[in-house]
Parts: C-alpha cells; sequence; structure tokens
C-alpha cells in the first residue's frame, strides 16, 4: 500500500483526531466523521477501534503499510513493551526529528526537505527520510534550506512546542537529540496497545 496523497482533513476527521504530521488544520469546526451520515453516533467495532489507532500512527508519520509493519516486527523483538518501543522507532526517524525540531511544517514536508537534501545530519547531507536518530546526533538546515519560506515560518511560529528529548539551537538553525523519546511524548492522542493487537493476529 503507497503513502496516502488524498485530503488530509478528511483523514482526520474519519479518525476523530488533529495529527500535527498530516497538516495543520484543525478538525474543531467540524469534528465529526466526513460523509452523509457523518453526524449520526455509530460505535465502532472492537476491529473498528483497532484499525483507527493503527491508521493514526500511519497517517500522522507518513509511512506505508509495510513500513509500519517492519517497525511493529522490530518492536516486537526488542526488549520492553512493544507498544512503547513501536512509538519509540516512530519518533526516532530522522523525518519526524526535521519536523519535532520546527523545520517543517508536517512530517510530509519535513520528508521532503530530507530528500531535497536541505538538511544535513552530524554534518553530512543526508536525503533518507527513514534514517533512524540516536542521542547525541545533530541535525541542522543548509543554507538553501533555511530560505525556504514554509521553513522561515515554521522557524518564526512553530507549529508545536519542542519536545523535551530536543535541544533546538535557533542562531545556527540545528537541533540534537538529547535522549531517546519517551511513549508519552507523541503529539497525539494513542492508545498503542490497540496497535499491538491489531497485528498480533497479521504477522
Amino acid at each position: 500500500m503507497s503513502r496516502y496523497t488524498g485530503p488530509k482533513l478528511k483523514v482526520m476527521r474519519a479518525l476523530g483526531v488533529e495529527l500535527p504530521g498530516l497538516s495543520r488544520k484543525s478538525i474543531e469546526n467540524r469534528n465529526y466523521p466526513p460523509g452523509q451520515h457523518g453526524q449520526k453516533s455509530r460505535r465502532p467495532s472492537d476491529y473498528g477501534i483497532r484499525l483507527m489507532e493503527k491508521q493514526k500512527l500511519r497517517f500522522n508519520y507518513g509511512l506505508t503499510e509495510r513500513q509500519i509493519q517492519l517497525l511493529v516486527k522490530e518492536a516486537k523483538s526488542a526488549h520492553g513493551p512493544t507498544g512503547d518501543k513501536l512509538l519509540e522507532l516512530l519518533e526516532r526517524r530522522l523525518d519526524n526529528l526535521v519536523f519535532r525540531a520546527g523545520f517543517a511544517p508536517t512530517a510530509v514536508a519535513a520528508r521532503q526537505l530530507v530528500r531535497h537534501r536541505h538538511v544535513t545530519l552530524n554534518g553530512r547531507l543526508v536525503n533518507i527520510p527513514s534514517i533512524r536518530v540516536n542521542p547525541g546526533d545533530k541535525i541542522s538546515l543548509t543554507d538553501k534550506g533555511a530560505r525556504i519560506p514554509a521553513t522561515i515560518e515554521c522557524l518564526e511560529t512553530p507549529v508545536l512546542a519542542h519536545p523535551e528529548w530536543i535541544r533546538f539551537e535557533a542562531p545556527t538553525r540545528s537541533a540534537t537529540v538529547t535522549r531517546l523519546p519517551a511513549p508519552d511524548e507523541v503529539p497525539f492522542p494513542i492508545e498503542v496497545q490497540h496497535v499491538v493487537e491489531y497485528y498480533a493476529v497479521r504477522l
């Protein structure tokens, strides 16, 4: 399954949650599912609840279904709770770090910054959004990347507050990973155990 490129607000309304990595728009004025019967009260099935939690992760981080599956498998083989490890792995993606550092308005835009070689990792140009960062790693914007209008706007008015696991340095337009991200630092509500249960019968 490929990455989603359709209407972003429609996805957030369907899931009932704002996903900062997907869009800067708000569902406050229409906080009900899209469609003719969107405002009618419907109780989702257990499967529907698990699917929606999984979709939150997929759409916020902009991943394909295959990528999510591989991360779940890795999380299951690691020490500690599978759900917590999964969230850590997602937050440690380079494109997510670029987004959480305030260099891009969404994770999608952050991925483009990396793909177009506007970001350096530990002083080296990189173009692979899925690179996994570690404590001590430092990212910076190139001079060209720092002149992009959307980037300038984000640096002036960040979409999200910088999480505690990132040290942001405005003068150098850089950010350093100070520690591993914690599960409760994901910037939207998520019941990750439902995601684990969703894949328990599929992997």
